[in-house]
């Protein structure tokens, strides 16, 4: 079975991938009626072989709404006139999101505000305070 490298180290079995053709929405002309030309791409993600288990949740997750509850990636392309470009963009489009669900976010530190860092907010803050204190003078002084 052919394979689609994603990375040096992770690549996708061509059969795990479900490509349907589909009538495109939109205007298309003599042919719109006729030709199915986009493509519907499914993806089996949790159980998919070739995925580890870790990348699989955060795909799944970088997919957002197309991912189905059963972790099925849908994805739709139908930006081109053609079958073959529509189903190399479909699968192109995958590649790059399981390219980028292989990168592992760095965990945010909580860090604290320095001593010094919250004095000299108090400081600032204490001499905005005396300034315009001193712009009410004469306030309430009326006979």
């Amino acid at each position: 079975m052919p394979h689609i490298q994603v990375t040096p180290s992770l690549q996708l079995d061509e059969a795990e991938i479900d490509l349907s053709f589909i009538r495109s929405s939109g205007p298309g002309g003599q042919n719109v009626n006729k030709v199915a030309t986009a493509v519907q791409l499914r993806f089996d993600a949790r159980r998919s072989p070739s995925l580890p288990n870790a990348v699989a949740v955060r795909l799944i997750k970088l997919a957002g709404k197309r991912a189905t509850t059963e972790g099925v990636i849908v994805m739709t392309a139908n930006s081109h006139r053609t079958q073959e470009a529509n189903r190399k963009d479909a699968i192109a489009r995958l590649v790059e999101l399981v390219r980028e669900a292989t990168v592992v976010q760095a965990k945010r530190v909580k860090t604290k505000v320095s001593k010094g860092e919250k004095k000299q907010r108090l400081e600032s803050k204490i001499k905005r305070s005396t300034a315009k204190k001193r712009r009410q003078v004469g306030r309430g002084d009326w006979d």
